[in-house]
């Protein structure tokens, strides 16, 4: 598999926030998108996601633009943004089974991704009484139900202790390897470490560009 996002553009009223961004990723590659608040990040995924719509550009897949293949991009993507998208009043099994048939969910809690994840251990949680790291693991566990193979997340581990972080980051390198792809917003040194490639967006523009294990010589670029 290999997409390629090409001339991904976007304004606000006369507000420039993402002026040609292109790059592309391989299957077993995740690529890390930074740059300061503000820059566009987050527009760039959610636009990826088809939360938003680009001014102009391209999301092509195996020669497919999933910005017009809908159902195909359904079926590809996976989408988890910085927000908790949940239902507070409902358990954690509750929401699952808004995203999971009976099997599906039953399989994966017993030997499978929401397994890995922890979430079987939180199930009759109402999503208000939970910890970040809970609803972030949840809302990872929903953004997965259709086994997609393209990844989009929205500063994953932002905000949650080292056990969460972990759990997370194991989850992100076993999509890799199973030969997914994960396209990330990040300003965790643990997540730049998993990224294949790094890009940094500024005025608009994404740059691509080695990180060094240097969170600080990387915040130079912004």
């Amino acid at each position: 598999m290999e997409i390629i996002i090409e001339n991904i553009k976007k304004k606000y009223g006369k507000k420039v926030v993402l002026d040609g961004v292109t790059f592309s990723a391989r299957g077993g590659e995740c690529i890390g998108i930074v740059g300061a608040n503000g820059c566009g990040k987050s527009t760039l995924l959610s636009i990826l996601a088809g939360v938003q719509r680009a001014d102009d550009g391209s999301f092509i897949c195996d020669g497919a633009d999933l910005f017009h293949a809908k159902e195909k991009r359904r079926e590809l993507v996976g989408y988890v943004p910085q927000g908790t998208p949940l239902l507070y009043e409902l358990t954690a099994l509750d929401n699952l089974k808004l995203w999971y048939d009976k099997k599906a969910l039953s399989d994966s809690l017993e030997d499978g991704m929401l397994k890995k994840l922890g979430i079987d251990e939180f199930l009759k949680i109402p999503v208000c009484k939970m910890s970040g790291g809970m609803k972030k693991r949840l809302s990872i566990g929903c953004g997965v139900a259709s086994s997609p193979e393209i990844l989009i997340l929205d500063e994953p581990t932002a905000a949650l202790d080292l056990i969460c972080k972990a759990q997370i980051s194991e989850f992100i390198a076993e999509h890799k390897n199973s030969g997914g792809i994960v396209l990330l917003t990040t300003h965790d040194e643990s997540e730049l470490k998993l990224c294949d490639k790094i890009y940094v967006i500024k005025d608009g523009k994404a740059m691509e560009c080695v990180y060094s294990g240097s969170s600080v010589a990387l915040a130079e670029r912004f």
